[in-house]
């Protein structure tokens, strides 16, 4: 059993989280003469390290998340979910949405064509939901820097406010609040032909290419202020905001979140750093949380799909669900240390 244990904490530590880059790019810097241990020199450490290390993963999950994707395209989604009904529709929706889009923007047109298909509303928002909050890139990445245990009961929790909140607005009947273009909107099906291994790699390949260029401004961003915030903010300051001392820190970490867009690989970086800065889990959570699902870009997006009542119950649920999130693991983040 510990051999077991052992073998997955190197995993863990020098596959996923790639500590060994971390020493290597510190004895390069060192040899330039640049102090690794001074803020200068740390913050430079911090900002090569972890933009090598999430672009290695970014990569090579793009790759394998697109091509589990080139299987589940919007045609084939949509059948799929049309076979079940009830919780168990909200279910496979929120599962569906960890195969697709890595940003909350991108999954808002497949929402659009999902309802314009006929399917049930709260089915369709459970998929938007969970599409932006949890997705197979987040868990490993997650796992890179937070271990298995955090990383796998945030996918979780994130499936839960999903269906949870699908399932709500479900039964809330608010089908008039969708825009009558989408609701007249005649949708067509047309069978995606099959594709072959080769043009699944290369579809793979393709979706590498366009997905990193979009997200490599945020990936920059993200890993920027995190280097700041590791070397340059005070641990103190972090630790009053957002440490156990204030109790509405997970509050504050929320409504931070929510103006900002970034995707889960620019936001990981952030909270990387507030987390070694003494800032709760919890909390960190709770802003990746928001930053993910409810980016004002995304809110202003699916405006123009629902009208603003529809809107405000996607937008107070998702936030109470991302608050509650929060304070869960701050009350039980003894379990994850």
């Amino acid at each position: 059993m510990e051999i077991l244990q052992n073998m997955w904490l190197f995993f863990q530590d020098q596959v996923l989280g790639m500590k060994w880059l971390n020493a290597v790019v510190g004895r390069l810097l060192s040899l330039f003469g640049l102090d690794v241990t001074g803020r200068i020199g740390g913050s430079i450490q911090f900002f090569i390290y972890d933009v090598i290390k999430i672009t290695v993963l970014l990569c090579v999950l793009i790759f394998i998340i697109s091509y589990i994707q080139s299987h589940f395209p919007p045609e084939r989604s949509k059948k799929i979910m049309g076979r079940f009904h009830g919780v168990g529709a909200n279910i496979v929706a929120a599962l569906l949405g960890t195969v697709t889009p890595f940003c909350s923007c991108s999954s808002i047109p497949l929402f659009i064509g999902f309802t314009s298909a006929g399917l049930p509303l709260g089915v369709t928002f459970s998929f938007l939901i969970s599409s932006p909050m949890v997705d197979l890139g987040s868990l490993v990445l997650l796992m890179s820097i937070f271990g298995a245990k955090v990383a796998v009961v945030y996918v979780l929790v994130g499936l839960v406010v999903a269906v949870v909140g699908g399932t709500l607005i479900e039964k809330l009947h608010m089908e008039n609040q969708v825009e009558e273009f989408i609701r007249n909107a005649s949708s067509v099906d047309i069978d995606s032909p099959d594709l072959t291994r080769k043009e699944r790699i290369v579809y793979a390949k393709d979706q590498v290419v366009s997905t990193f260029k979009k997200v490599l401004p945020y990936l920059l961003v993200g890993v920027g202020v995190g280097a700041v915030i590791h070397n340059w903010i005070p641990e103190s300051w972090v630790e009053t905001v957002l440490g156990s001392n204030n109790p509405f820190g997970v509050v504050l970490a929320t409504l931070l979140g929510v103006p900002m867009y970034a995707d889960i690989f620019g936001t990981i970086p952030v909270a990387e750093a507030l987390l070694f800065k003494g800032a709760q889990l919890g909390t960190v959570l709770a802003f990746m949380m928001a930053v993910t699902t409810l980016s004002l870009p995304s809110i202003i997006m699916l405006r123009k799909a629902v009208k603003p009542k529809l809107l405000g119950l996607f937008v107070a649920i998702c936030t109470i669900g991302i608050i509650a999130v929060g304070y869960l693991f701050n009350a039980f983040q003894f379990l994850f240390v």
